[in-house]
């Protein structure tokens, strides 16, 4: 039965799950020469234990049965930066979205493309909440 991931991730697992959603998959092997270039035992343990906290909290999993464990995402990058948003506005904003985008636009300036796609995602979401029937 999929677990559906329940706790936040440490930021040393966030780079075990940078290097899974960059490759779709990878060996324990790849994981470790990926984030250690060149690293000896000790960070292949490193990399073992976070992949066995990762399948724990359920944002990880390997299929049993295979002589290398080939490791795989469960929750997509989209997906744990919303949750993270969404805490983040419920811990410092009582839940509202707007005063949290609005801060984060504020504190760099988004290129002309940035800007675009924001205004693209703006009048769609606008479209979406209009209810049926309303006045034009």
């Amino acid at each position: 039965m999929a677990r559906h991931p329940t706790d936040d991730v440490t930021d040393t697992e966030l780079a075990i799950l940078q290097v899974l959603w960059d490759r779709g998959e990878a060996t324990r092997r790849q994981i470790t020469d990926a984030l250690y270039p060149g690293g000896g035992k000790v960070h292949y343990a490193t990399v073992q234990t976070l992949l066995g906290r990762l399948e724990r909290k359920g944002f990880a999993r390997h299929d049993p049965g295979e002589s290398v464990l080939v490791f795989a995402p469960t929750i997509d990058r989209e997906e744990l930066i919303g949750r993270r948003l969404q805490g983040l506005a419920d811990k410092l904003c009582g839940g509202a979205v707007a005063p949290l985008v609005m801060n984060l636009v504020r504190s760099r300036p988004l290129s002309a493309e940035e800007v675009e796609q924001l205004y693209v995602f703006l009048r769609e979401q606008r479209r979406r909440s209009k209810p049926l029937g309303g006045s034009k």
